[in-house]
């Protein structure tokens, strides 16, 4: 199945899209200059989209039972649906967030309609450094995975199913310890529910209502799988910091001092995260960083 769609103006493919995948080595999801590879399990079955750059246009193929709901889906999972129009205001009102939003005219945030999928990496990124929680993921993506439809050799994402009748014993040696694994078999017990939440509102409430999982795993999930521009990750390691350098020239930053500098872009305030993010600004860093661990050999 084909579909072709026709992108915004200054359309920055590759930097929309790299949300997508995890870093390092994704299984399941493949972004380049102008291609992107993403198998799913969708409702009506496993699939795989593939989109491409064709001169001013997308071309969205899909393969397998679920070709039909990802083709439906492929300008949301492009960030086509993505509406900045009431954004460019709020822009002006911070210089730097003006220029940053200039800069980047053309990033869309993608909106998959996958829940489960973010479920995983995001809370395998908890309280972890990116290394840790990565190779995790690539090792249940493997372990739990199966070959998606299509030509590319991809995995499908873990079926929650299968990961909620596996004890915890079997995720100790992928580099997962008990805490985030329980989180894990909650989250899995209840996708069938958290896949069909209407919206992102309705999400965070399920979401957060897990024990295990609070505003940061809730808003890296619905700002990929409901592109929620508004998403801000509470709890973070870095983004207080990086929010209070950026709006204020603060080298330190508290989640409260984070959404107060952010209040004037509400409605936007995970979309100016993202453009501080890509724009490459960082507070000063002070002290150690945070070690690499390996919970198998625990």
């Amino acid at each position: 199945m084909t579909r072709r769609l026709t992108p915004p103006e200054r359309y920055a493919f590759g930097a929309s899209l790299a949300t997508l995948q995890a870093p390092n080595g994704d299984p399941c999801v493949r972004v380049t200059a102008g291609d992107l590879w993403m198998a799913a399990r969708t409702p009506d079955g496993p699939g795989t989209l593939h989109l491409s750059r064709e001169g001013d246009e997308l071309v969205a193929t899909a393969y397998g039972p679920g070709a039909a709901c990802l083709e439906d889906r492929a300008d949301a999972i492009a960030g086509i649906r993505d509406d900045v129009s009431d954004f460019p205001p709020l822009a002006k009102t911070h210089p730097l967030v003006h220029q940053l939003a200039r800069t980047f005219a053309g990033l869309r945030m993608p909106a998959t309609g996958l829940v489960f999928h973010r479920v995983l990496r995001a809370i395998l990124e908890q309280k972890v450094t990116g290394v840790e929680a990565f190779r995790a993921y690539r090792k249940i993506c493997r372990k739990f995975g199966e070959p998606a439809p299509g030509p590319m050799d991809l995995l499908l994402p873990p079926d929650p199913a299968a990961m909620a009748a596996s004890p915890y014993w079997v995720f100790h040696p992928l580099g997962v310890e008990q805490r985030r694994t329980q989180a894990l078999l909650r989250a899995a017990r209840e996708a069938a529910r958290i896949e069909r939440c209407a919206d992102s509102a309705e999400a965070t409430r399920r979401l957060t209502a897990l024990p295990g999982i609070g505003p940061w795993t809730a808003a890296e999930v619905v700002r990929v799988a409901y592109g929620d521009p508004d998403a801000v990750s509470v709890g973070d390691y870095h983004v207080p910091n990086t929010v209070a350098w950026g709006l204020a020239g603060e080298p330190r930053g508290t989640d409260e001092r984070m959404l107060e500098l952010l209040e004037p872009f509400r409605g936007h305030r995970g979309r100016v995260c993202d453009l501080l993010a890509h724009g490459g600004i960082g507070a000063p860093r002070f002290g150690p960083r945070m070690p690499i661990r390996s919970f198998a050999r625990f």
